[in-house]
Formats: C-alpha cells, sequence, structure tokens
C-alpha cells in the first residue's frame, strides 16, 4: 500500500546530474556542475570510481560547497564514508555498493538513500522494504557510460508509481528528445551525464531537461 512521501522524499524530481569525472576533473568540474544547475538541475551525484582519495575527497568538498549555496541536494555514488566525510545529503547504491541499512546506520535517519534497480523490480521492491529514498531503473536507452548495461522497460516507472511510495528515477541514454516517453511513464527525476555535461552550452542543455518537469510540489 501506497503511503505519503517524506520531506526527504518530495525533494527528488526533477532534472538529476551525475558527475563525468573522466572528461572533467578538479576546477573543471566544479565549473561544469555549477552550469548544470544554473540550468536547472535540482540533484548532483557525485560519481568517480577511480581509486584517487585525495582527488575524490577535494572534488566532493568543493561540490558540497556549491551544492549548499544553490540549495541542490548533492548525493555520492558508492562511497558512505565519502558522503560522511563531506556532509553529503546521502548516496546512491548500486548492486555491488553495500546494504542500504548499513548505509543507513551509518548517515542517519534523515540522509538520501537512492537505489539502483537496473531492469528488476523486486530490487525496487526489496529496496523499498529495506528503507531507500527513490529506486532507479535503467538503461532505457544505450548509454556511453555504461555500455552494457540491461536494457529497461517504461512499464517499470509505471509499475513502482503504482505500487511503491517512493519517488523513481530513470537513467540510461536520455535526451530531450527521448525524456518526455520516460516522465509519462512515470519518472520522477531524469539522471543525465553525457547529454548534460558532453553538451556545448551546459545550462542550455540543462534548461532543455529542466523545462520538461515543472516544479510539482507547487503545483
Amino acid at each position: 500500500m501506497k503511503q505519503n512521501k517524506s520531506v526527504n522524499q518530495t525533494k527528488l524530481w526533477g532534472l538529476y546530474v551525475i558527475t563525468d569525472t573522466v572528461r572533467t576533473q578538479r576546477t573543471a568540474l566544479v565549473l561544469a556542475v555549477g552550469a548544470a544547475i544554473a540550468g536547472g538541475a535540482r540533484i548532483v551525484q557525485y560519481r568517480d570510481k577511480s581509486s584517487d582519495t585525495e582527488r575524490r575527497l577535494a572534488e566532493a568538498s568543493a561540490l558540497r560547497a556549491l551544492t549548499l549555496a544553490h540549495n541542490v541536494l548533492f548525493l555520492i555514488n558508492d562511497d558512505v564514508a565519502l558522503a560522511l566525510a563531506v556532509g553529503a545529503d546521502g548516496v546512491h547504491l548500486g548492486r555491488e555498493d553495500g546494504a542500504i541499512a548499513a548505509a543507513r546506520a551509518q548517515l542517519g535517519a534523515h540522509a538520501i538513500i537512492g537505489a539502483s534497480c537496473y531492469n528488476d523490480f523486486a530490487l525496487a521492491e526489496q529496496a523499498a522494504l529495506a528503507g531507500a529514498d527513490y529506486v532507479a531503473f535503467g538503461a532505457f536507452y544505450p548509454s556511453r557510460t555504461k555500455p552494457h548495461a540491461v536494457p529497461a522497460t517504461p512499464e517499470l516507472l509505471t509499475r513502482a508509481q503504482a505500487e511503491l511510495s517512493l519517488p523513481v528515477g530513470a537513467i540510461g541514454g536520455i535526451t530531450v528528445e527521448n525524456a518526455p516517453s520516460l516522465l509519462a511513464a512515470g519518472a520522477d527525476m531524469l539522471a543525465v551525464i553525457s547529454a548534460v555535461f558532453a553538451a556545448p552550452d551546459i545550462p542550455k542543455a540543462a534548461h532543455a531537461f529542466a523545462a520538461l518537469m515543472p516544479d510539482k510540489n507547487q503545483a
């Protein structure tokens, strides 16, 4: 049975940008994320799978300061310790990234914890029971970031909206052209990397996505 969404969950909608630290690092990364925020990004996820601990801490700290200044949510991919170190709003966890309950125990009741559910609705049900604040499905379209990701269908978004009390994210090859069908199917958040950060005009690209998603909490 669906319940009312928590205060945290009501913030989880709109353009959700994920950093491209292969293409952009350090000062350029902060400038790129700032440009995305200027265009309308509401959620930023710092994703860096490297072992460069010093750089990762420096970048995450700078992005935390930036997101605080603009009242934008800031999540860390995979790394609960880094989220704690920089005071992030929470973490996003994949299937191999640790248990939601363990992350909750470390980060506290008010942290935002998201879960990748790929193309598997059973994973979304498990994440909801474990206390996730949102679930994400994908890839919906071919993705340069994860070229071998399993394909997901829009029906997953529709089912999640009908059966779960959680905001729902979509990821994987999303563009301004194909985004409307995902929003119509039930996506609350569009998670984007290349379509924003590889664009020649980042604020313009972000604004094009943000314009597709009016503020449902003020509607």
